[in-house]
């Protein structure tokens, strides 16, 4: 185990050294943007990090990448496009497999189910038990629709 808890962060931290030794610039570019960026929240925290949180700093970065990524096509910057697109295929190498459609169903069927969510006013309820198994696993904002729709199904 990593003195500070995250085997993902020691991942990739390693990762850093195989890229600085193979001068594979690019992708060690981003590799050091990801841990300036899981320091400064240790440094801002005081605190070392746990997977969880790597996780969900990943994931707030893939979202970056990806709002960035559709403001470049919709301007048609290709160049800077693409360069986005390289920084979420690295990033996303690094997060847990994803979920497929039905597991998050099943997930927010036992969320709903363990607090007893009757109406649309448990949402916050429900998804406060779903954010640890969705995190940086499925899209946080389609879950949060879905619960939405499930429990006004349920509540009409």
């Amino acid at each position: 185990m990593v003195a500070d808890g995250s085997p993902l962060k020691a991942r990739l931290q390693e990762e850093v050294k195989i890229a600085m030794r193979a001068k594979d610039k690019a992708r060690l570019g981003i590799l050091r943007m990801v841990m300036a960026a899981l320091k400064q929240f240790e440094v801002d925290t005081r605190k070392p990090l746990d997977d969880a949180q790597v996780i969900a700093l990943l994931d707030k970065m893939l979202k970056q990448r990806r709002e960035s990524l559709a403001q470049y096509e919709a301007a048609g910057r290709t160049d800077l496009a693409e360069k986005e697109r390289f920084e979420e295929e690295v990033i996303q190498s690094y997060m847990p497999t994803p979920l497929s459609e039905v597991e998050v169903e099943q997930l927010i069927e036992e969320a709903i189910s363990q607090c007893q969510a009757t109406t649309a006013r448990d949402m916050g309820k429900v998804m406060a038990l779903l954010k640890p198994n969705l995190q940086g696993r499925a899209d946080m904002a389609v879950a949060s629709a879905k619960v939405k729709a499930r429990l006004e199904a349920i509540s009409s």
